[in-house]
């Protein structure tokens, strides 16, 4: 396994909506203040400052990180690799009569709760930690979640479209071509462009997934320059990066930098 999860704080203090949203990792998140809602066209939800949320992967939403009321939007998130929630399903098998979170969950972050959700994201932010800890530390946070009714779905093969986007994740300003993503799975180029029209995906499609998702969390999570950001997602162009930003999330990089 590779690391186990991912931990990140998102913070802000300017008030936005991203459209479409789609959750390409299990993820737990824990509002430390403002408030964060989840919409959909039939309602939504919403988890103010002490509210956990959980959203599974593949969920889609229209998100909206508001800093009201205390005026600075602060989340953890805990993003859970695929390998560490099937260990999980192998683990605590007494938990598979439970149905998984289906679109989104949440619960109050009580005292017991926050202190095992900060042990895991000490452990997975310190380079002293071992792959043992870290994995513990993930685990014991979904071990939680399960004792108070909430579990993930068992991951499934990963389709094509999803090798892909982890392939290329942690590089996205690499000069990926088909060739050479077709090399790394050891395929020729045009059954990989086969296999992703089978799941209704393409090479350039995946990239530009990768890049503009790596884009919106460099902006929440860093307090990096948009043209440091561009660059960093493979973009040459500062404008070019911000034009493809806004048509797909719904508002310019800049915005996020006031």
């Amino acid at each position: 396994m590779g690391e186990p999860a991912l931990s990140l704080q998102i913070a802000t203090t300017v008030h936005h909506r991203i459209h479409t949203v789609t959750v390409r990792m299990d993820s737990v998140g824990w509002v430390v203040s403002g408030t964060k809602h989840l919409v959909t066209p039939g309602g939504g939800h919403r988890y103010p400052s002490g509210r956990v949320f959980v959203l599974p992967r593949g969920a889609q939403w229209e998100v909206v990180n508001d800093p009201a009321p205390q005026g600075r939007y602060v989340a953890r998130l805990l993003c859970f690799a695929p390998e560490l929630v099937a260990q999980f399903h192998r683990q605590f098998g007494q938990f598979a009569a439970l149905a998984p979170v289906q679109g989104c969950a949440g619960l109050a972050a009580d005292a017991a709760f926050e202190d095992s959700y900060m042990r895991a994201v000490a452990a997975l932010e310190s380079d002293d930690s071992s792959q043992a800890l870290r994995e513990h530390r993930a685990l014991e946070v979904l071990l939680m979640l399960a004792e108070a009714g909430i579990v993930l779905a068992p991951p499934g093969e990963l389709g094509w479209a999803e090798r892909v986007r982890r392939l290329v994740g942690p590089s996205p300003q690499a000069d990926w071509t088909v060739e050479r993503i077709a090399a790394a799975f050891a395929t020729s180029p045009s059954t990989l462009q086969r296999r992703l029209a089978q799941e209704g995906e393409s090479v350039s499609q995946c990239l530009r997934d990768v890049r503009l998702e790596t884009g919106l969390m460099l902006l929440q999570s860093s307090t990096l320059q948009v043209s440091e950001i561009a660059a960093r997602c493979g973009y040459e162009s500062h404008s070019r990066f911000s034009a493809a930003f806004r048509d797909r999330f719904g508002f310019a990089p800049s915005h996020l930098r006031p």
